[in-house]
């Protein structure tokens, strides 16, 4: 299986996940053409894909959905909430109603030969998840998107092989750079998004001995640095009450305009 980040910012995100017999885009919150291109540097092509799952309807998840969707006719999988908000923005233009496939948190959906496992996430959207996939016996995880994590959380990320988890932004950047104030109070609330420290915190939670690599994803373009998230999660997790430290793991920061180095577990 494979996990590489196409685009993952607040600018943009755009994950892939896939076997060899299946092809999945967690996410399509930039340009069809970038998303064509990302794909195409890992051998594969639109018309490869086998859905697109939607982790909620923020711009930045979803802006090319729309043109890969008509292009392709690529099944959409998102929860009812998400696809209800997608259709109210009317953002994508026309998207042809038999593409979208509506999926439920805690519930196990197959795709071909690979499982999807969405899980609940807090995010000031209508009904947003995070994605567990599964093949065989490996799973890898992606969650972005969440202003809070609880034992609910750590119990679903327990256990991956690989993971891209969120590193949204640097908290002291965040209070004194540009964002008005309402803005900053969105992002550090319960329903906004994970700063560095809060990453390496839940990481600390769900480390064990076979996760392979861990991925660090979302940054913010105003309120954070690749190496504050990556010295900053490093630091927690050496720091944390656990038995690990940071160089028992790989861990990379998602390029927000560049394909990433691919994920192989």
């Amino acid at each position: 299986m494979r996990l590489c980040s196409i685009a993952s910012g607040s600018t943009g995100n755009c994950i892939y996940v896939g076997s060899d017999a299946t092809h999945l885009l967690i996410d399509v919150g930039i340009s069809g053409k970038r998303a064509e291109c990302g794909l195409n540097s890992l051998g594969i092509s639109g018309g490869d894909l086998d859905g697109i799952l939607i982790t909620h309807e923020h711009a930045d998840h979803i802006s090319g959905l729309g043109v890969m969707a008509r292009k392709y006719r690529v099944p959409i999988y998102a929860t009812a909430g998400t696809i209800e908000a997608i259709k109210e923005s009317g953002s994508l233009g026309k998207v042809d109603e038999e593409l979208f496939h509506e999926l439920k948190a805690d519930e196990k959906m197959v795709i071909k030969d690979v499982t999807v496992n969405p899980m609940r996430i807090s995010h000031d959207a209508k009904e947003p998840v995070a994605y567990r996939i599964g093949y065989g016996n490996k799973k890898v995880g992606i969650c972005t998107d969440l202003g809070i994590y609880n034992d609910y959380t750590v119990e679903c990320l327990k256990g991956m092989d690989a993971l891209l988890i969120e590193a949204n932004h640097d908290v002291n950047m965040l209070q004194v750079g540009p964002y008005p104030y309402y803005l900053k109070q969105r992002i550090l609330g319960e329903r906004g998004h994970l700063s560095n420290e809060n990453s390496g915190r839940l990481l600390s939670r769900i480390l064990h001995d076979k996760l392979q690599t861990i991925v660090l994803g979302h940054l913010s373009k105003e309120n954070n640095l690749p190496e504050l998230a990556y010295e900053a999660v490093r630091m927690e997790i050496t720091m944390g009450d656990n038995p690990y430290n940071a160089g028992d793991f790989k861990i990379q920061v998602a390029n927000r305009s560049e394909v990433s180095p691919v994920v192989y577990v």
